[in-house]
């Protein structure tokens, strides 16, 4: 409570109710603020793993050093990467330790005047990525959890990122990303909404990492292959505003070179109809989360649709996306049940090869 009236009244730059010169520490608040997390998680790693300032105002306030600043950082840094929070913490005091060798060699050199803050060091290169393993996604997917609960909005990013990087769009987003997904999910509906903020941040994350995959360079299809027929048709049904499933797979068609034409959210029935008569799609995929939406009259409309000149006319086949369409079939529409099994069906369409 003192500590916060005196960060109100003296400001962050100073934020010291005794008046101490720039340069003696930040404040608990300061330095909550700057790494994303909240205040409390910064006493309570004090308090559980001796992770705590160097300085203390002679009211109690902690006061944080810039070395200390880089040992809650590189605990930061861990925990959001799925190490558990005790390992994390030795490994962060351990890092402290070997900044304080390095000062003192500094202080020891002529070259360098004592007291003087050593020269900052590069940043360690990062870690090589570990084998795919159940272990591994389990770690990618506690960081991610982690760094979302904290609003950690570059963290969040970063482990995304990696993920793709690390083992692809399809497996990011099947062994990361959905359940990841899930458990914030499942977390605001036990908390009420608590946590609605959490859940926002982090699917707008992972829309911003499915897009940049989509929009990644790929190589330019030969004429006359099937990847350079007429695009497919992606859509959500009427009412469906729940579209991040089928921007993974708009994203992972991206990566295979496949043309399409995504509409997004809540597509009226007109405009899907419009689009497969002007585009004339080998597969249409419409995607319905609830079903309160899906609209199996909708679906039929769709596959009994017929584009092209007459005499030559052609019939797109429905993808039918989402645990929205659990209830009476569609003859002849196809029914995948995860990202991997889209692609596959889509290419047997296509008559591709889809990688595995």
């Amino acid at each position: 409570m003192g500590e916060g009236r005196h960060r109100g009244q003296t400001g962050e730059s100073a934020g010291n109710p005794a008046g101490d010169p720039p340069g003696t520490g930040v404040t608990t608040g300061s330095l909550a603020r700057r790494l994303g997390v909240s205040p409390t998680t910064l006493r309570t790693w004090d308090r559980r793993y001796g992770l705590g300032p160097a300085l203390r105002d002679p009211g109690h306030h902690r006061r944080w050093s810039e070395r200390d600043v880089a040992m809650v950082e590189e605990m930061g840094r861990l925990t959001s990467a799925g190490v558990a929070p005790a390992e994390a913490a030795h490994a962060a005091l351990k890092l402290l330790d070997a900044d304080a060798d390095a000062d003192a060699d500094a202080d020891g050199d002529p070259g360098v005047a004592p007291g003087r803050a050593a020269v900052p060091r590069p940043r360690r290169p990062a870690r090589p990525a570990p084998a795919a393993s159940p272990d591994t996604f389990v770690r990618r997917r506690r960081g991610l959890s982690r760094a979302a609960v904290r609003l950690d909005a570059p963290a969040m990013q970063d482990l995304l990122t990696d993920a793709v990087e690390s083992h692809s769009l399809v497996t990011a987003w099947q062994e990361v990303m959905v359940p990841t997904l899930h458990a914030v999910g499942r977390k605001w509906e036990e908390a009420g909404d608590r946590y609605v903020e959490v859940e926002h941040l982090l699917s707008w994350h992972v829309s911003r990492t499915l897009h940049r995959s989509a929009t990644a360079p790929t190589a330019p299809a030969p004429p006359g292959s099937p990847a350079a027929s007429a695009p497919l048709v992606l859509a959500c049904v009427p009412g469906e505003q729940h579209c991040l499933p089928l921007e993974a797979l708009s994203a992972a068609l991206g990566e295979l070179g496949v043309p399409q034409r995504m509409f997004g959210a809540a597509v009226p029935v007109e405009a899907v109809s419009a689009a497969v008569r002007r585009t004339g799609p080998a597969v249409v995929v419409l995607w319905a989360q609830a079903r309160s939406t899906a609209s199996v009259p909708l679906a039929r409309h769709i596959a009994d649709t017929r584009w092209g000149v007459r005499g030559a006319r052609g019939r797109s086949v429905v993808m039918l996306g989402g645990p929205g369409w659990a209830g009476p079939a569609v003859r002849g529409a196809l029914r995948p049940t995860s990202l991997r099994e889209a692609l596959t069906q889509i290419g047997r369409v296509r008559g591709e090869a889809v990688p595995a």
